[in-house]
């Protein structure tokens, strides 16, 4: 039989997980404080815009912590939705009182329990047998309320290697589903990562156990990390929207949907978000925290889609992709913004001269790109002012 010539069938892609903890570790952020109806929007829009789970409190907080998990469990469909637990018994209880009446599909608890030497030594005052015993307790409890469980080392980043593999099959012994990575102190690096993430999707797969990682941004790095995670085999992402969370905050959202849409060749995996809501997402939850996108915030910050530089601003006129990583509508962006500055060139210049209804000879348009270039600074705080005095003056035949 002749050997076929056909091209072989793409490797199909490998779905992720992407879990959104903005109402949760995102509101850890020093100074946000969401309202309960606050968290029901968000979660809404979360929902909306494809995400797969939502961490959405740690009820043992307070009462109004159990009230904002159980009133997003009722309102939100589609998302699994988790609440955060202490490895003890009274957190487990909040959480059931939380998502007691969200359907049991639908609801999971995560368990965490500090694991590291520091952590052991001077926050916990535990031994190691100690701990495993609390996660041994914890996770068996959890089980016997939520079919969805998992648990994670708090701070597992800086935890042993040999007690981690210890940690995490205590809890896989005990029910987990899932074992969650979290890089408590933002201290790893996307070599380390990929390292770490291979071992335990090694101790997790073989049992049908997903894997979850959890990035800090300390170093600038959490979404590298997160996507040497996916790369090295994880099955759950967890994100925030705006990379909002505690001290340098978390792996951002938007920037990892967009890095894997962008790159779905190399990192083959499937993702049910719609990069479309990425901007509206960003916006709502930055009005509502308070935190403040900055203009050069990645993905959906005001200047991806602008530049007043004069070689680029002549390329977007020309095509927008010479200067744009993606299309301001593939996230929902309104749209490219060629803003005026002494670095910008002629053809920027002629498209502002003629939104204030001013045409210019090629000569004149020349003398006029000359006149703004070296205007005084304090000139630009009237641009209008100043382009028409400059088309006045090329027109009049100034050098």
């Amino acid at each position: 039989m002749p050997t076929s010539l056909a091209a072989a069938s793409p490797r199909p892609l490998t779905p992720l997980i992407i879990s959104d903890t903005t109402l949760r570790d995102g509101a850890q952020m020093p100074g946000v404080r969401f309202s309960v109806d606050d968290k029901v929007a968000i979660a809404t829009a979360l929902a909306e815009a494809g995400v797969d789970v939502i961490e959405a409190g740690f009820p043992a907080v307070s009462d109004r912590e159990i009230e904002a998990v159980r009133r997003i469990g009722a309102a939100v469909a589609g998302p699994r939705i988790m609440a955060l637990c202490r490895a003890v018994s009274g957190d487990i209880e909040a959480a059931w009182q939380a998502l007691a009446e969200v359907e049991p599909d639908r609801r999971g608890v995560g368990v965490f329990l500090a694991t590291s030497p520091l952590h052991r030594r001077y926050k916990l005052g535990k031994s190691k047998d100690a701990c495993l015993g609390m996660i041994a307790s914890a996770v068996t409890k959890a089980r016997r309320r939520f079919t969805k469980v998992t648990f994670s080392c708090e701070d597992g980043s800086r935890t042993e290697p040999s007690f981690l593999v210890k940690a995490y099959t205590v809890a896989m012994d005990a029910g987990a589903t899932g074992i969650g990575f979290p890089d408590t102190l933002g201290v790893l690096t996307p070599e380390t990562v990929k390292r770490r993430v291979r071992t335990l999707a090694g101790l997790a797969h073989p049992r049908g156990v997903k894997l979850r990682v959890h990035f800090h941004d300390d170093l600038g790095l959490a979404t590298a990390n997160t996507l040497a995670a996916v790369a090295a085999g994880a099955d759950i992402v967890h994100l925030t929207v705006g990379g909002i969370g505690e001290r340098a905050g978390n792996a951002a959202l938007e920037e990892t949907v967009m890095a894997l849409t962008l790159h779905r060749k190399q990192y083959r995996r499937a993702i049910g978000l719609d990069p479309a809501r990425l901007t509206a997402l960003c916006g709502l939850v930055s009005r509502l925290s308070g935190v403040a996108l900055p203009p050069n915030k990645a993905v959906v910050g005001g200047n991806v889609f602008a530049t007043s530089a004069g070689v680029h601003q002549d390329g977007l006129l020309k095509h927008p992709d010479t200067y744009l990583p993606f299309r301001p509508e593939a996230v929902g962006a309104a749209g490219i913004r060629l803003p005026l500055s002494p670095l910008s060139g002629r053809a920027a210049l002629a498209l502002r001269l003629g939104e204030i209804g001013i045409r210019l000879t090629g000569e004149e348009l020349s003398r006029a790109s000359r006149i703004v270039k070296n205007a005084d600074p304090a000139a630009w705080a009237d641009e209008e002012a100043l382009l028409r005095r400059a088309a006045t003056l090329a027109r009049d035949g100034a050098p």
